[in-house]
């Protein structure tokens, strides 16, 4: 991530440098984006050592949510600059200025081979939300610088279409922004706690009530504190009624399928020997 900070500071500086000389808003947009791509991996940075802090006994989760709020503030970030940088697109389209397809072409192409270098740093195949979204930063410049070669190679075939200047940097925000609001709508999720979309809560009850000693589970509640840090809790009815030696076989057969099977890192389970009354809580919310 270091390493990949660097990059986009100096593709950004350079893109700045030539986007000037060329009089291009294609290639000032990308050095907008690389800048803030280098800002956003910063903050995915610190993320990652807050998240390793230990816990003690006022976080007692840790730091996790840490890379989670990071992904959210990037992506509100990124999406904030994207809708800066289609207002600059469309006042240029509006009042089209001659551009050096050469100098934006070979800007272009240095950029696209160094966000190119700084994606294949930072893939390392994680579902980790913060990393996916630093990975997100590298490929969205990747396109970008792509995209501006595809315009710098049209003004030298054709040096009076200097609207492509403006039109490119368009369709790629259209695209960063397609792909920011997933990712924005991935962290809201987990803050709001709800059940990961790859979770099928009715499955995992089914799991935990075919262990042995189990006659039901009610009351599950599934959610995350990160993308790969998955937590659970619920009551779970014994069958008979055991000793607290043998209620303690149950519990813990129950966390290693739910560990093992299900990537569950924490459970908190109730047991009973009876359902107990369930209470509705929204009710109770609407009732504060």
């Amino acid at each position: 991530m270091t390493a990949a900070v660097a990059l986009q500071i100096f593709i950004a500086a350079g893109e700045i440098v030539f986007g000037l000389f060329a009089n291009s808003v294609a290639l000032l947009a990308d050095a907008g984006h690389n800048l803030v791509d280098a800002g956003g991996i910063i903050l995915s940075l610190f993320a990652v050592y807050w998240a390793a802090a230990p816990r003690d006994e006022r976080r007692s989760y840790g730091g996790h949510r840490a890379t989670v709020l990071a992904a959210l503030a990037n992506m509100a970030l990124i999406s904030i600059v994207t809708v800066g940088i289609i207002a600059e697109s469309i006042v240029r389209l509006l009042h089209p200025e001659k551009v050096d397809g050469l100098v934006l072409m070979l800007a272009a192409l240095g950029a696209f081979i160094l966000n190119g270098a700084a994606a294949f740093v930072l893939n390392d195949k994680t579902l980790d939300l913060n990393m996916r979204t630093s990975l997100f930063h590298a490929v969205a410049d990747v396109m970008a610088s792509l995209a501006v070669i595809v315009a710098g190679v049209v003004l030298i075939i054709d040096p009076s279409f200097v609207q492509i200047d403006a039109i490119v940097p368009l369709f790629v925000a259209v695209f960063i922004l397609y792909i920011a609001y997933g990712l924005l709508k991935e962290s809201v999720g987990v803050l709001m706690e709800n059940t990961p979309a790859d979770i099928d809560p009715s499955v995992i009850q089914a799991g935990m009530e075919a262990v042995v000693g189990v006659a039901g589970v009610h009351d599950l509640h599934i959610w995350s504190l990160s993308r790969e840090y998955r937590v659970l809790s619920g009551h779970v009815v014994v069958q008979g009624h055991p000793s607290l030696e043998e209620a303690q076989i149950v519990s813990d057969a129950l966390k290693t399928v739910l560990s093992t099977s299900y990537g569950i890192a924490h459970a908190t389970l109730e047991l009973e020997c009876e359902p107990c009354e369930q209470v509705d809580e929204s009710h109770n919310v609407h009732q504060a």
